[in-house]
Parts: structure tokens; sequence; C-alpha cells
């Protein structure tokens, strides 16, 4: 049976408010800001409900597609993106896929996301991957991102250790190889996972977020935490979170079902004008078609209709 967000406001124990009212709209804007402060989040065990458990350790990973529009050089493109939400166990120390079943493993929410377009006479593929943990409500444990076009590829990746340590590979001279650690922070990257796993826990009010980092890669920004202010609201059939960065001109809004499993079903991402232009162009992601498949087994040539049923191309 489907959960307005309320109820997991209410039945969640990492929760601690004194009372918890149902209202219409089934949101308090006041008791979702004390989940997380400016900085960071603590780590509290979740409970997890028979319906969350149901939905995601089936053996399938949830597969979204969506018709792409995607800002490059001061013009929109078209193209497609793809979301693959999967649990899976993760080695603590090496931070990688386990191989084989462990107690020491931690489960975690996998998201792979892709985006394919083109600019001109040269593609660009982009892919972001994010393992968040399921059973508390820690920051994401590893983020990975890579962007493949004919000028050259890209590959960042953040592991969440004592501090974060960021690693950064790029064919720019200005950029090169780089190693930073970085202070534990909100990840603009992690917030979708948090979507699907407990819209509950996503921060709200002044923050400081390390943004994307596909958008760190595309705009060329330094790679650090900036100033953001959050929102969450409500409504009957649809759930918006906006993210803005003052400082950046980068607004992000995610719009995803109010009740569980909170699918995402559309984006929109508008940053500064590219160059001299001040024209702000808005990215967005509109939903296709979903399905969830065991995908990693779907290998073979006669699978391919599965791509037409997400409306893809082979």
């Amino acid at each position: 049976m489907n959960r307005k967000i309320t109820t997991l406001l209410c039945s969640a124990v990492l929760l601690s408010f004194s009372s918890c009212q149902n209202t219409e709209k089934g949101l308090s804007m006041n008791s979702v800001a004390l989940i997380g402060s400016k900085e960071t989040k603590s780590e509290e065990v979740r409970n997890l409900s028979q319906e969350f458990k149901d939905y995601w350790y089936a053996g399938e990973a949830e597969i979204t597609s969506y018709a792409l529009k995607q800002e490059r050089y001061g013009e929109l493109r078209e193209g497609t993106a793809v979301t693959v939400f999967v649990t899976e166990d993760f080695v603590p120390e090496k931070q990688v896929k386990a191989n084989r079943t462990s107690d020491a493993n931690i489960p975690v929410l996998k998201q792979n996301s892709t985006k394919k377009f083109r600019t001109g006479i040269y593609p660009y593929s982009i892919m972001t991957s994010t393992f968040s943990p399921v059973k508390s409500t820690g920051h994401a444990i590893k983020v990975a991102n890579s962007v493949q076009e004919w000028c050259g590829q890209v590959y960042m990746q953040i592991n969440n250790r004592e501090a974060y340590e960021f690693m950064g590979h790029s064919y720019f001279e200005s950029e090169g190889d780089q190693k930073l650690t970085l202070p534990k922070t909100w990840l603009e990257d992690e917030l979708w996972s948090l979507v699907r796993i407990n819209p509950e826990e996503l921060p709200t009010g002044d923050l400081l977020i390390l943004p994307s980092m596909e958008s760190l890669r595309l705009r060329h920004k330094e790679v650090r935490a900036y100033e953001a202010v959050a929102s969450l609201k409500q409504g009957d059939s649809l759930t918006t979170y906006e993210v803005r960065y003052p400082n950046l001109k980068r607004d992000l809004l995610i719009y995803f079902n109010s009740t569980f499993p909170f699918e995402i079903e559309k984006w929109e991402e508008t940053n500064a004008g590219w160059g001299n232009k001040s024209e702000r162009l808005k990215t967005s992601g509109t939903r296709m078609k979903r399905i969830k498949s065991a995908y990693w087994t779907k290998n073979r040539n006669s699978d391919e209709y599965l791509r037409e049923n997400l409306g893809l191309k082979p």
C-alpha cells in the first residue's frame, strides 16, 4: 500500500521529534529542516519498512528513460537519459561492489545515471554512479563521474572516508590530475538517491553543498562546497525538491511521486549563461518509460526489445 511522505516522517526511528501531525499536504518544513545541518548529516539507523524491502530487494533494478534537453555551449541539445537504481552489497574498505556475501558488507542503493546527446558533429556521453548506504543515514560512500566526447575524457571520484577523498583526471591543462581532501558536506549527487530511500531526510534551508560532478566538470568550477538554499514542496501527486546556488547561478529541481517508491518523473537544471551570453537555458529530463528488470542477465541480442520498451535506440 502506498504511503504519503508523512508516514515515513512518523515511522522512521531516525527521527527524534516529540510529535508528528499529519496535515493535508503531509509535510512539516520545520521538521524536515531538523534532519540535516548546514554542513553534514548524522548517521542513524534506518527502520526499513517491509514495503521498502519488497520493492528494492526483489532481485531487479528500476530502469527509467527520459527525454533529455541538455544545455551545452549556449544551445539546447536533444538526447536521452537513463537512471538505474538497484541495491547491492558494498565492501567498506575498498568501496567497491562485493564479490561474495559477508556480514562486513554494507547494503547500498546504487544509482547509475547516463546522458547521451550531440553537440554538432560530435557526441557526448556522461555517466555518474552514486553508492548510498541503505541501513544508515550517512552520506554517500562513493560517487564517480566520467565524461567522454571527441575532445577527450574526464574522470572524477569521491570516496567517503575520514574526510572526502577526491581524485580527478582531465585532458585540460588547468585541471590535469588532482587529489584533494575535502571536508564532509552534502553532495548534490547523493540527493537523488535520498529521494528514493526517504525524502523526509532531504536537507532544507541554508546549506553547504558540493555541486554535482557533472556540473563542476562541464562548467570547469573549483571542486568544493558552495552555499545553497534548498526547499521541499509536496503536492497531491508530485513533490518538488529545489536546490539553488546563488553564487553559481545554478538551480536544480527534482519532481518525484509523493508516495512510495517516490519515482523521479522529471528534473530541471538551469545554470548561468554560457560565455558572454546572459540567457539562461534550462536542461530538463522528462520520463518516457520505466521498467523493472534484472538487466545484468539481459545481454543477448534477443534482449534488445527491452531497449525498445524504454524508448531507447539500439
